[in-house]
């Protein structure tokens, strides 16, 4: 009987503690992302073809890597909605850029 007594008012605190409205959540890039498919370089596309299909970039940011011989060369192109990463002329990804400064994701690319 004493246990009831103490799990009833615990049960009932658990029910109002959802009821209190609605949870307000930050918008995440990755969930823009899915809403709205931008078209982006793919994988395995040559430079040549990026630059031929979305134009010159905004900005060619340094090289980075290269250090050793078993860590590539990776190029970086900046457009206004993405960023491409090259290894050897090919795409080997594409980072979607936060549309603003309240969204929740990736830093932008070191400069």
């Amino acid at each position: 009987m004493s246990r009831r007594v103490l799990v009833l008012p615990l049960i009932a605190l658990l029910g109002l503690s959802g009821l209190s409205g609605p949870a307000l959540a930050d918008t995440l890039l990755i969930e823009r992302a899915q809403e709205t498919p931008a078209a982006a370089p793919v994988r395995g596309q040559t430079a040549a073809d990026v630059e031929a299909r979305f134009g010159a970039p905004q900005q060619k940011l340094e090289p980075r890597g290269g250090q050793k011989r078993q860590w590539p060369v990776i190029q970086r192109w900046v457009y206004p909605g993405f960023t491409v990463y090259f290894e050897k002329s090919r795409v080997i990804d594409v980072v979607i850029n936060k549309a603003s400064a309240e969204e929740i994701g990736p830093k932008p690319p070191i400069r």
